[in-house]
């Protein structure tokens, strides 16, 4: 796992075609912009943490 430290409007480059962009940090909180081809799914952690309980249930 790569752990970086990033300021509002610095971003990171996954792969050729992947961007992450922090676009508001305060308090602890960070709100991130993702820029990805759309074939690409993106799903919010806890969200993904819920359809994997569901899946091993099953």
């Amino acid at each position: 796992m790569l752990v970086l430290g990033r300021k509002p409007g610095e971003y990171v480059v996954i792969g050729d075609n992947i961007t992450v962009k922090v676009v508001k940090s305060e308090n602890g909180d960070l709100r991130l912009a993702i820029d990805a081809p759309k074939d690409v799914k993106i799903t919010r952690g806890e969200v993904w943490e819920q359809d994997r309980k569901k899946e091993q249930a099953i």
